[in-house]
């Protein structure tokens, strides 16, 4: 049970991966893609409709941490406290900048939405892959879990190289569901920075790889489960199938890049099974799968809830996605009172 869950909880954070990331992308490259306020609008309404539910998913992987792996939950919100609250903060800036950029017709109030929207974009894409980068190199907390540590320390070479990497790959994403969403000029562009992206996403991939063999212990606990290499090789189809369908499909494209996303994501987290939490003072330290987690009663009776419920959030959110699945232009939304 341990072990299904540990993989639920992986695909839990690669959805949200998916699903945000585009969000993100999207915000982070709004000042480089959009000059107007229309443009700007644009991307907004790209995103409105969608970025709520995918927030869940962010929701749902934290609960999960809590129900499945409480000691696991415990240390972790103790030891990236810090960047954890930053990070909640700015996703809040970036809901308010959302959800109220339109209520006022002011330029100073749209120009604070717009920084808003950059900033709680930017910066949890970049805290997200420092996080995730340090959790893969090992934190250093004791046989009690206290973390003997402080922010600046987790701003590390290898934290801030997952951070590079998670802000390239989040916009080179959202450049795709910009691509998608959007005709003219905008499309253009979102084409033109996904062409730019795509070989800065590749070179982060190839130098976080060649990191992690010599700031983390990665290779030698995948050595021990060689399945592991098989979630590399689905990123590596991903990323070369979303160059190939870019001058082509759009969705395809995107769907790609949603690929190398959960495959990237699964080699990397599935890269400390079975540990969850790494100490870097002793390995004994670690929280597992095993220490961490919660009764197998409990593992039992949360996998029925979840395979009972998850379908229903998944066809909702398929719903949405249907529902607003036409393109964001100018006329649409000068002729929908309630655009963002």
């Amino acid at each position: 049970m341990e072990t299904i869950w540990f993989f639920l909880w992986t695909l839990l954070w690669a959805v949200y991966f998916i699903l945000d990331g585009f969000d993100l992308g999207m915000g982070t490259l709004m000042p480089a893609v959009a000059r107007t306020d229309m443009e700007r609008r644009i991307i907004f309404n790209a995103q409105g409709p969608f970025w709520d539910g995918n927030e869940v998913w962010l929701i749902t992987a934290g609960g999960v941490t809590f129900a499945a792996f409480p000691n696991a939950y415990a240390v972790l919100f103790s030891a990236l406290y810090a960047p954890l609250l930053i990070l909640l903060f700015c996703l809040i800036f970036r809901a308010v900048a959302l959800e109220f950029r339109n209520k006022i017709e002011n330029p100073m109030w749209k120009n604070v939405c717009d920084l808003g929207l950059f900033v709680g974009s930017f910066a949890p894409a970049l805290l997200l892959g420092v996080a995730f980068a340090n959790l893969f190199m090992g934190l250093p907390i004791d046989q009690n879990g206290v973390y003997h540590g402080n922010l600046l320390m987790l701003l590390n070479p290898y934290g801030l190289a997952g951070g590079v990497l998670f802000v390239l790959m989040f916009c080179y994403h959202g450049a795709l569901w910009m691509q998608l969403k959007t005709e003219g000029v905008m499309h253009d562009r979102a084409y033109a920075a996904a062409r730019v992206l795509w070989p800065l996403l590749l070179a982060a991939v190839l130098g976080f790889i060649c990191l992690s063999a010599y700031y983390t212990d990665m290779y030698a606990r995948i050595s021990q489960h060689p399945v592991v290499w098989s979630f590399l090789t689905l990123a590596v189809v991903g990323l070369i199938g979303t160059r190939l369908s870019i001058n082509g499909s759009t969705i395809g494209a995107w769907v790609f890049s949603a690929v190398f996303i959960l495959g990237l994501t699964f080699f990397g987290v599935f890269g400390m099974y079975p540990g969850i939490i790494l100490s870097s003072i002793d390995p004994a330290y670690s929280v597992t799968i095993f220490n961490g987690a919660s009764s197998p009663l409990t593992l039992k009776i949360m996998l029925g809830v979840t395979l009972a419920a998850v379908p229903v959030v998944i066809l909702y959110q398929a719903w949405v996605f249907w529902i607003f699945r036409h393109k964001v232009t100018e006329d649409a939304i000068n002729s929908d009172s309630h655009a963002y």
